[in-house]
């Protein structure tokens, strides 16, 4: 009876800690892209390919200009936040404007926040994500962040 009471005990033990850590391996959905008055919208994907390091990348919209953005980023945890993850990376943004004006590089630096509900199939993301124009067409943009809804597939 003890060996069956022990048992029980490790298998509830070992669900809960492994309930409490709310890691994902991919996850997609909706992303937004927010600076200097404009909103670009578009599909938004992370793949972690390793437990602190993740890939996401967005293919964003607005009118005049579309944007494909691919970043690394470096994922921590929050202490005493079941959850929530710090993160920090970088990567490089193509912008396209419309009516022949041209294609850019920007280089974005990201900092923010990542949080997976626990139980349920749902990551948010909130980000600061300024962008440093490589030609002629952009400036530097400080003011830049992004925000993400994805669901949990894996």
């Amino acid at each position: 009876m003890k060996k069956l009471l022990f048992l029980v005990s490790a298998v509830i033990l070992g669900t809960n800690v492994s309930n409490a850590q709310s890691d994902y391996t991919f996850a997609a959905g909706l992303g937004l892209d927010l600076f200097s008055g404009v909103t670009l919208v578009g599909p938004s994907a992370k793949y972690f390919f390793a437990e602190e390091h993740a890939g996401q990348a967005e293919l964003m919209f607005e009118s005049g200009l579309t944007t494909l953005t691919a970043l690394y980023e470096y994922h921590g945890d929050i202490s005493g936040a079941d959850g929530l993850q710090w993160f920090a990376g970088a990567g490089p943004s193509i912008l396209i404007f419309g009516e022949g004006i041209g294609t850019e590089i920007a280089l974005r630096p990201i900092v923010g926040l990542d949080y997976k509900i626990d139980g349920v199939p749902l990551a948010f993301s909130f980000d600061w994500r300024p962008f440093i124009g490589l030609g002629d067409l952009l400036g530097n943009e400080v003011g830049a962040f992004g925000i993400g809804v994805r669901y949990v597939i894996e």
